[in-house]
């Protein structure tokens, strides 16, 4: 990842829940689904952390095993958050990676020790500081 600053932009007019996201020259939607009132137009804001995270993972992992020359020919990672329900004490992501390639046993552990490493990982497993103003 990038060492710039990381900076995103969200704007929600009166239409429903459908929020604008802008980044570097980027727009996607956030919504919720028509069950809570959303127009379902966008991915859910928690799916939108988890598609972070999940595609962090993924570059970091390609980029490593790019370098190293591994023989990787794709990447899946499926990610799941606990219920809001379950978040009193700790919220709880389960992260499984799959990968594709003739890959030897231990290039598969070295490419799952290097999912930790990705920038959103480390992020979302330190404490978060929000400040708001």
């Amino acid at each position: 990842m990038s060492s710039a600053q990381i900076t995103a932009i969200t704007e929600l007019d009166r239409s429903k829940y459908k929020t604008k996201v802008f980044s570097n020259g980027h727009l996607i939607y956030a919504d919720e689904p028509a069950e809570l009132g959303g127009t379902d137009e966008g991915m859910q804001p928690g799916a939108l952390l988890l598609a972070s995270l999940g595609s962090c993972t993924a570059i970091t992992i390609r980029m490593y095993a790019d370098r190293k020359e591994f023989p990787l020919e794709a990447i899946k990672v499926d990610l799941a958050i606990c219920k809001e329900e379950q978040m009193s004490q700790e919220t709880t992501i389960s992260r499984k990676i799959e990968f594709t390639g003739a890959l030897t046993h231990e290039q598969r552990e070295r490419l799952m020790q290097i999912a930790d490493k990705c920038p959103i990982h480390k992020l979302l497993s330190n404490p978060i500081r929000i400040l708001t103003s």
